[in-house]
């Protein structure tokens, strides 16, 4: 029988073929590069059967398992525990992988990844057409791959394929993806050998050819996927133009591949391709391009295009054949079911934070801001399960943490009532997202998400109600268990030592709207919250100078989205004074002075404070002699960032 969401969503939900394989949808699930979960020999964890375990269940017509290195030295892994393809020793392993990913109805793929620029991580040096210097300084010198080692790369490919599919894997994919080894054959800016293997497109695209063919030849009877750049994005650096790399993909379809998944980027790459500042679907037309310039293959795409009803809309316009998915799918392992059955508005959002690739550029294992869970799939203590004794709950604050304590905990059974004070729940989030230049929405979108899910699952929210120590005796021993998720606040009192200390304005206030700055602005301090506002407000065409005491602005912003902040602070023409701290303010401005002991005064009408940041604590204080459990999670402990504050507040409802 058909599913309501199957029916709205129809070209999405319909049957495909790849090679002489069916697939029960048009989604394919990405290989989301690695998860950083494994053996730093390559060898597949629990933890990672748990995690494939409930990806091969999330419906995707087909999936592809995570990229492994195919070689034994390890030149081509390029994050600590990715596994390894290249022995039969690790056959068992990829073989129940296989075997969840068929058992649930899907087709099976597997990527093979040889990170090449980006690679040795555990050699101290990387391999490459050629002797390029890196332009990011944490990734390993080159050398210089010979003719001889080309030839032995490409066996190493071939021997992977064949031993995926001995495995039990349906399919192959090699990949370009965020600049591993194909990709620096393939691009201008590090392939510039003079052999036959560099120079023009047709030379530089033989490394592929070649790889392809073997593949081919290996696994004759099995499709292979090659993902590969329609836009490097590398235009800074000398790399190929658009119409190169549409030239490449034209010799990966004269090769036979049976699909081509377009990608975006490198990690190099002085611009977003997939975070918060891209529009979903902004990237739609180099599907586009190559589904009209190679309408016999398949193509799959899905870079920054977290919704099915928009993938459904693609399909049936022959924007692209599959839609590729990962990091929704990460954040909501249920996504397709949930469309499938025409219950998006309970989709827990991907809102393009890019916590993941922040992880994995820092050497750790990936997680999501928005799912707690990821990660932790083979720990039972992580799993929503109903509560052996049921307690009445009381959540102060219903910002992130709160409300993500408040509807787990709610999942398991407890009666929960969640208080707060102003007149709409989100907390501050909903203040910052409105000041938000990269994609307010994206940010927005959690609040309304948890606004469904306390709905549906009966969690009282009662808004402006501050929950104090006089309300807490008013309904004394009606709760078993309070949990504390306050949030922070700006530090004012830091500065009441300074005369004229009431001329200072909180972030918060003009966060919220509810204090209007002047023209010329001191913002103190550069942290995420400090940036957001005086970005907006520059915008908006205020004079912002940005005043900070550590070294470099943006210290609490995820490493993946620093670059982009800094962007915005030179485009918007905003000025920053580092090492610096505020001795002085007055109605004619703001006197700061730096690390050299020198004071500079700076013309402006307000001067706001966003730094430091302060834990609410005194509610822990006020009620301790209150409640049975006192909890606290988010900012209300710690002030920190979004995906804390879901993370806590998970932890806590999934365990009370």
């Amino acid at each position: 029988m058909t599913k309501p969401g199957e029916a709205k969503l129809s070209h999405l939900f319909q049957p495909g073929q790849i090679g002489k394989f069916k697939t029960k949808n048009l989604v394919k699930y990405g290989a989301c590069c690695v998860s950083n979960y494994n053996g730093r020999d390559g060898t597949i964890t629990p933890r990672e059967l748990a995690r494939v375990r409930v990806i091969a269940g999330t419906g995707c017509g087909m999936i592809t398992n995570q990229g492994a290195y195919p070689d034994p030295l390890g030149e081509g892994k390029s994050y600590f525990r990715q596994v390894a393809i290249h022995d039969d020793k690790f056959l068992p392993q990829f073989e129940t992988i296989a075997r969840y990913i068929h058992d649930a109805g899907a087709v099976a793929f597997q990527q093979i990844l040889h990170a090449g620029r980006y690679g040795g991580i555990d050699l101290g040096y990387c391999v490459q057409p050629s002797v390029v210097p890196q332009t990011l300084p944490h990734f390993r010198p080159p050398r210089e791959l010979t003719k001889a080692q080309i030839k032995v790369v490409i066996e190493q490919h071939a021997d992977a394929a064949r031993r995926a599919i001995r495995a039990g894997f349906d399919g192959t994919e090699i990949t370009s993806f965020m600049g591993y080894l194909l990709a620096n054959f393939n691009s201008r800016f590090t392939n510039q050998r003079t052999d036959e293997y560099g120079g023009s497109v047709e030379n530089r695209g033989r490394f592929m050819r070649e790889l392809i063919d073997a593949i081919k030849q290996a696994t004759p009877d099995n499709p292979l996927s090659v993902r590969l750049n329609g836009a490097e994005l590398m235009d800074r650096w000398g790399g190929n133009t658009q119409d190169e790399s549409f030239e490449l993909m034209q010799q990966a379809v004269d090769c036979g591949v049976e699909m081509i998944s377009v990608t975006v980027g490198w990690q190099e790459a002085p611009e977003s391709s997939f975070g918060r500042d891209v529009e979903p679907g902004y990237w739609n037309f180099l599907s586009a391009k190559a589904k009209k310039m190679f309408p016999n293959v398949l193509v799959a795409f899905g870079n920054r295009l977290p919704d099915p009803a928009m993938a459904n809309d693609c399909i049936r316009e022959g924007v692209f054949d599959y839609w590729e998915v990962c990091r929704p799918l990460l954040a909501d392992p249920e996504l397709i079911h949930k469309a499938a059955e025409d219950r998006m508005e309970e989709v827990r959002p991907c809102i393009g934070s890019l916590n993941c690739l922040s992880r994995l550029f820092r050497d750790l294992p990936y997680t999501c801001t928005m799912n707690p869970m990821l990660g932790h799939e083979v720990e039972p203590e992580y799993h929503v399960t109903e509560a052996k004794e049921k307690k009445r709950i009381m959540v102060i604050g219903a910002g992130p943490a709160g409300m993500e304590a408040a509807i787990t905990a709610r999942k398991r059974g407890h009666t929960v009532t969640v208080f707060e004070k102003a007149d709409k729940i989100g907390g501050n989030l909903a203040a910052y997202a409105s000041n938000d230049l990269a994609r307010p929405v994206d940010l927005h979108s959690v609040i309304d998400y948890y606004a469904v899910m306390a709905k549906k699952l009966g969690v009282e929210v009662r808004l402006n109600t501050e929950a104090n120590a006089k309300f807490m005796r008013s309904v004394l021993h009606e709760y078993d268990v309070c949990i504390v998720a306050a949030g922070a606040r700006t530090d004012m009192a830091v500065f009441r030592y300074l005369e004229n200390s009431e001329l200072l304005i909180d972030a918060l206030e003009v966060a919220h709207g509810r204090v209007k700055p002047g023209k010329r602005v001191v913002m103190i301090g550069g942290g995420m919250i400090g940036l957001t506002i005086s970005e907006f407000l520059a915008k908006a065409g205020h004079e912002v100078t940005v005043i900070e005491q550590e070294k470099r602005i943006g210290g609490d912003i995820m490493p993946t989205f620093k670059w982009r902040h800094t962007a915005w602070v030179d485009e918007l023409g905003i000025q920053t004074v580092t090492l610096a701290h505020l001795i002085k303010v007055s109605k004619e401005g703001a006197t700061v002075k730096t690390a050299k002991g020198e004071e500079k005064f700076i013309p402006c009408d307000s001067v706001i404070v966003s730094s430091p940041r302060k834990a609410n604590h005194d509610l822990f204080y006020e009620f301790q002699w209150m409640v049975d459990e006192l909890h606290g999670g988010g900012d209300a402990t710690v002030p920190r960032g979004l995906d804390a504050a879901i993370h806590e507040g998970y932890r806590l409802g999934v365990r009370i």
